[in-house]
C-alpha cells in the first residue's frame, strides 16, 4: 500500500460539506445474521452473512427531520433501516454494551477528529469495529478499538512488536485511524466510499467506482451503487455505521439509555 498525501484539516472540512450529494445510486435489503462480537465478547466477528444486493433498487436518500447534528451524510436507504431493526431488536443487548463502552473513549475520539479536520461521526466507525474494547482482536489478527492490520498499523506509525503493540493503544490507534481516513476520503472523495475502503481495501472500492461510474473519485450514493459488487461484510459496513450512529446520537428514541455521544450532539 502506498501512503497518500494528506490534505489539510480545511480541505477536508469543505469537502465533507459536499458529501451530502445526493445520486440516483441502487440496492436492496440485506439479510443480516449474527452479532457484532463472538460468544466469548471478546473478538469482533469479521464475517457478517449477507445476502447479494440485486442491481436494481431504491435509490438512497437523505434522511429527513435530523433533530441531532451530522457531519457525515445521514442517508435514508433500506439497508439501513433493517440494521436499525436489527440493532434495536435482538441485537440491542450488545449494542447497549457497545456504546456503554464507548462513552470512555467519545470525547477523545470526537477532539482528535475535530483537531484533524475530519467527521466526528467517525467515532462510530470504531464502535462498529471493535464494540468498543481496546484490546479486541481479530481471527485475522486485527487488533484494537479500530482493527487495525500490522502493515497498516505500521505504515501509519504504530509501534507493532512483540509484546509492544500501539494498536490496543486508543489515542494512538485513534490517531493514526482518523489519519488514515482522512487518506481514503482524499482518494475516494466520500466518506461512505472512504469508510468502505477501510474495511475491503483501497484497491477493491477503487477497482469497482471505476467500473461503475468511470471515475476515481464519488459521492456516498456511489457506495450502493457499487455495494452489489463488494464483499457481503463491506455491503454491511456502511448502512451498519449508519444505523449505530442514528441510535446511539438520539438513544431515547429507540429505547436505550443516554450516552455521553448524545448528550455531546
Amino acid at each position: 500500500m502506498t501512503k497518500l498525501k494528506i490534505g489539510t484539516g480545511l480541505r477536508r472540512k469543505l469537502e465533507s460539506a459536499g458529501v451530502l450529494t445526493v445520486a440516483v445510486a441502487a440496492a436492496t435489503t440485506i439479510a443480516m445474521q449474527g452479532p457484532l462480537m463472538n460468544g466469548d465478547d471478546a473478538k469482533p466477528m469479521t464475517q457478517i452473512l449477507a445476502k447479494s444486493i440485486p442491481a436494481t433498487a431504491p435509490a438512497a436518500k437523505l434522511a429527513k427531520g435530523d433533530s441531532v447534528e451530522w457531519d457525515i451524510a445521514n442517508l435514508d436507504h433500506a439497508s439501513v433501516d433493517k440494521w436499525v431493526a436489527r440493532f434495536t431488536g435482538t441485537m440491542k443487548p450488545s449494542l447497549e454494551k457497545y456504546i456503554e463502552r464507548m462513552d470512555q473513549y467519545d470525547e477523545m475520539i470526537t477532539a482528535k477528529a475535530e483537531e484533524k479536520g475530519v467527521p466526528k461521526d467517525l467515532v462510530y466507525l470504531a464502535m462498529i469495529e471493535s464494540g468498543g474494547l481496546a484490546t479486541a482482536k481479530s481471527p485475522v489478527s486485527a487488533r484494537g478499538l479500530w482493527q487495525f492490520m500490522g502493515a497498516t498499523a505500521r505504515e501509519y506509525g504504530l509501534t507493532v512488536r512483540g509484546k509492544h503493540d500501539e494498536r490496543i493503544d486508543p489515542e494512538r490507534s485513534t490517531e493514526a485511524a482518523l489519519e488514515y481516513l482522512g487518506d481514503l476520503h482524499d482518494r475516494f472523495g466520500s466518506w461512505y466510499l472512504a469508510a468502505a475502503a477501510y474495511n475491503v481495501g483501497q484497491g477493491r472500492v477503487s477497482k469497482e467506482l471505476k467500473r461503475a461510474t468511470g471515475r476515481s473519485k464519488g459521492t456516498d450514493a456511489d457506495f450502493y451503487l457499487i455495494a452489489p459488487n463488494l464483499p457481503k461484510e463491506t455491503r454491511d459496513y456502511v448502512p451498519k455505521l449508519i444505523a449505530a450512529a442514528r441510535i446511539a446520537k438520539e438513544p431515547a428514541k429507540y429505547g436505550f439509555a443516554p450516552t455521553v455521544t448524545a448528550k455531546l450532539n
